[in-house]
C-alpha cells in the first residue's frame, strides 16, 4: 500500500470521464487538501470557480465497469479557522406562503477551533451567543464518473454520488460506489465542518479540509446506488426528485443488499426492514434530493461468506 499526496492546479464542477489528475494502485490512500464550496482555499484564496470544485479525478488501477470501489474515509483535518453558511433557510423546506417571512441568504463566518474541535458564530447573533458546536467533519461532495460518458454537476447528485451532504459521511464511514468506467474516476470535494440533516440552508459550514482516504477496488459485486458503512450501522443511499424516489433506491438497494449478502430470503428481509429500518435525510436543497436507509449492525444476520 503506497499514500499519494494529490496537488492539484485544476479542479471540476462536474464528475465525468475527464483525463485522471492521479493515477494509483488498488489498496492505496490518497492525502489531498480540498477548497470550500466557493473554490476558496486555506489561505483564503480564490483558486477555483464556485459550485463545489472537486479534486480529481482519480485513477484506481484495475477497477473495470461492474466493480464496486471502496472509498474509506481515513481522516479529515480542517486547514483552516473559518467557515462559512447562508444566514435563511432554503425557500423549499418550508411552506410557501411563508418564503416571504425568511431573512436575507446572506453569508455568515463561523469560527472553527480546530485545537479545541469547536466551531461557533463569528458574530453573536442575539438567543446564540453561548452556541458552540462540536466539530463533526464531513465530506458533501464526492462520487465517481457515470457511465455514457456523462458527466454530472457537482449540484446535484445522482447513481455514481456526486452532492449528497450526508452528515454520515465522515471519518471512519466507509462507502461503496457502483463503477461505470475504467479506473472508476474518483472525485471528492466539498468539505464541511458540521451540518445538520438536509442541509436546509443550503450550505453546512463550509471550509477547506486535508482529506486522507483509501481507495480499494472490489470485484464480484455490484450495486445499483452507494452504499456505506459506520462503526455501528449498514446504510444505503437514494439520490432523486421527488424525495419519494430516492427513499424508493435507497430501500430497494438496502434490500437488495440483505437478500444478496447476508443470506435473508424477500420475506425476512421485508421484516427486519419493517421494524428496524431508520431513514436519514442527506440533501433535501439540491436539483436530487439524497435519502438514506440505515440498519443498526446489532439486528444483521452474519454475512454469507464467499
Amino acid at each position: 500500500m503506497t499514500t499519494h499526496r494529490l496537488v492539484c492546479n485544476a479542479w471540476h464542477n462536474v464528475l465525468g470521464t475527464v483525463p485522471p489528475a492521479l493515477r494509483i494502485g488498488d489498496g492505496d490512500c490518497v492525502v489531498t487538501e480540498t477548497l470550500d464550496a466557493m473554490g476558496m482555499d486555506k489561505d483564503g484564496v480564490s483558486r477555483a470557480g464556485g459550485g463545489n470544485p472537486m479534486n480529481g479525478p482519480i485513477y484506481v488501477e484495475g477497477a473495470m465497469p461492474g466493480d464496486m470501489l471502496l472509498v474509506e474515509i481515513l481522516r479529515m483535518t480542517p486547514i483552516r479557522a473559518m467557515g462559512w453558511t447562508r444566514a435563511a433557510l432554503a425557500a423549499n423546506v418550508v411552506q410557501p406562503d411563508r418564503v416571504r417571512d425568511l431573512p436575507q441568504r446572506k453569508r455568515t463566518e463561523w469560527h472553527i477551533d480546530i485545537a479545541a474541535a469547536t466551531v461557533s458564530l463569528a458574530e453573536p447573533v442575539a438567543g446564540l451567543e453561548q452556541l458552540v458546536l462540536p466539530l463533526d467533519p464531513m465530506i458533501g461532495c464526492f462520487g465517481v464518473a457515470p457511465a455514457l460518458g456523462q458527466a454530472f454537476s457537482t449540484a446535484t447528485s445522482a447513481e455514481n454520488g456526486g452532492n449528497m451532504d450526508y452528515r454520515g459521511f465522515g471519518p471512519s464511514a466507509k462507502v461503496w460506489f457502483p463503477v461505470f468506467v475504467p479506473g472508476a474516476l474518483f472525485f471528492l470535494g466539498d468539505c464541511h465542518a458540521v451540518q445538520g440533516d438536509g442541509e436546509i440552508v443550503g450550505t453546512g459550514v463550509e471550509t477547506a479540509m486535508e482529506v486522507e482516504v483509501r481507495l480499494s477496488v472490489v470485484k464480484g459485486k455490484s450495486a445499483v446506488w452507494p452504499r456505506g458503512e459506520t462503526e455501528d450501522a449498514i446504510l444505503t443511499v437514494g439520490n432523486a426528485r421527488p424525495l419519494d424516489q430516492a427513499l424508493q433506491h435507497a430501500t430497494t438497494e438496502m434490500f437488495d443488499w440483505l437478500t444478496s449478502e447476508y443470506g435473508l430470503s424477500a420475506v425476512a428481509a421485508s421484516h427486519l426492514m419493517g421494524q428496524v429500518i431508520r431513514y436519514d435525510v442527506g440533501n433535501v436543497f439540491d436539483p436530487a434530493y439524497t435519502m438514506v436507509a440505515r440498519i443498526e449492525k446489532r439486528w444483521l444476520p452474519p454475512k454469507v461468506p464467499g
